[in-house]
């Protein structure tokens, strides 16, 4: 049976699930951030009196510490478990069965969320609370990482342009934080019971994501090519086995001719070299690892401080920076994600497409020029905040947009029996990224 011969997804239902997992694996984390308000408001202690902030011994300890490194941490606490999980799950997807690792993931995120929610009833003194929280996140992006690279290698056996629902998936996540922030200023929701919410939505959507992954296998065209790659491997070996078998009998003494081709054979029990794999991709990998230490090197450490010059004094001012930072780069970014569904120009063996990628590093200067402040060497340069709204658009479309292409070409530039690993190392490489972009923040910062 050929391709062409194999079911059709019906009513897109396969495409659905995968765009639903998308949504599931950045939904949790993004609305984790968002709450960072209610974090922080839980640590600050009433009692805190500067008797406590002259013992220099509990001065790591106190609240106003505390708060005023909470991001730090967080980012830390984020990006380090994010790196080193999506690395282990590189070698520990051949161990470890699919279904337990992204299974095991979804539950794992859905009772840290749980727990989250309950602990807004609980009453906590700000270093255990502080800690709580730390740990929380470290399990999220734990998990989270397993899930995406697992959900990635997953991808990598069906066709290409599914890849495209899950990145399409994780830009709409963004998209809805950026919204969730937005109503949470609207309607002056400050009190801690507000936040239940936020957590609430986080585990309604990884019930729904679990509840897709386990109608997935009984998707015919999941099936199929799910399996079609074992099937055709054990297939192809057995007819090859017979033929030698008819050659060994045809030649004297049962030996085969010296100049016979040997034709190589793939035992589908062997597993694929991570490297030889990487060999093969390595310029969509590390394609991919720019397009995201570019964008996490200016986003949101430079362009959410970006000051504005027309809503001074009034309501603008109080949500430029959620709607024309936070809101206008997921939706952009969501757009170019799912540009990817339409056509996916250009091709996966053009040097285009990392000249392309090279090409953004020109937004890392053109926003440091904006209004950004407090600021020391730099002059300002485009102050209006038309220029800075004109620099999101492309910024963030052309990151969605890039960087799926390159998910979704890298697990095609294997043999289909090597597909999920290479979509394990794409996910490694993505997350590589961010951590870099993470820590060249701090140096594009200082230069302001």
């Amino acid at each position: 049976m050929t391709a062409r011969d194999g079911p059709q997804d019906r009513y897109k239902a396969v495409w659905l699930i995968f765009f639903i997992l998308g949504l599931g694996t950045l939904l949790p984390w993004n609305f984790f951030m968002t709450a960072r308000e209610y974090f922080i408001s839980r640590l600050a202690d009433p009692e805190d009196t500067s008797q406590s902030q002259n013992q220099t011994g509990a001065a790591a300890s106190s609240p106003s510490y505390l708060r005023s490194m909470f991001d730090n941490f967080m980012t830390l606490c984020a990006m380090v478990p994010l790196l080193i999980f999506t690395c282990l799950n590189s070698f520990i997807h051949q161990r470890i069965p699919q279904q337990i690792r992204i299974l095991g993931s979804l539950v794992a995120i859905g009772l840290v969320f749980l727990v989250t929610a309950i602990m807004v009833k609980v009453t906590m003194d700000p270093l255990p609370f502080f800690i709580f929280t730390m740990i929380s996140i470290v399990f999220i992006n734990s998990f989270g990482a397993i899930l995406q690279s697992s959900l990635f290698g997953l991808a990598g056996l069906l066709p290409a342009s599914y890849t495209a629902p899950i990145m399409s998936g994780q830009g709409l996540a963004g998209t809805f934080a950026a919204l969730a922030m937005i109503f949470s200023i609207a309607i002056g929701a400050q009190q801690p019971e507000g936040f239940i919410g936020y957590f609430t939505t986080a585990c309604v959507v990884i019930v729904l994501a679990i509840f897709s992954y386990i109608l997935l296998p009984r998707m015919d065209f999941f099936r199929y090519y799910s399996m079609k790659d074992k099937t055709e491997y054990h297939v192809y070996n057995a007819e090859l086995e017979t033929k030698r078998d008819l050659i060994k009998k045809d030649e004297p003494n049962g030996m085969e001719q010296s100049n016979s081709k040997i034709i190589p054979i793939h035992n589908p029990d062997e597993k694929p070299s991570v490297i030889a794999i990487f060999k093969k991709l390595w310029v969509m990998a590390v394609s991919v690892c720019f397009v995201f230490t570019v964008t996490i090197g200016v986003f949101p450490s430079i362009t959410a401080k970006v000051s504005t010059v027309l809503g001074k004094g009034n309501t603008w001012g109080l949500y430029f920076i959620p709607v024309s930072c936070f809101l206008l780069f997921n939706v952009f970014d969501w757009t170019g994600r799912s540009l990817t569904a339409l056509f996916t120009w250009p091709g996966k063996d053009s040097c285009l497409l990392p000249v392309m990628v090279a090409l953004r590093v020109i937004f890392i200067p053109l926003f440091m020029l904006c209004n950004v402040q407090p600021r020391e060497y730099l002059p300002v340069v485009f102050s209006h905040d038309a220029w800075y709204i004109i620099f999101m658009i492309f910024f963030s479309i052309s990151n969605g947009y890039l960087a799926s292409l390159c998910m979704c070409f890298g697990p095609k530039k294997v043999l289909a029996h090597e597909a999920e690993t290479a979509g394990a190392i794409m996910a490694f490489f993505l997350s590589l990224g961010l951590a870099l972009g993470a820590a060249v923040s701090f140096l594009f910062r200082i230069l302001i």
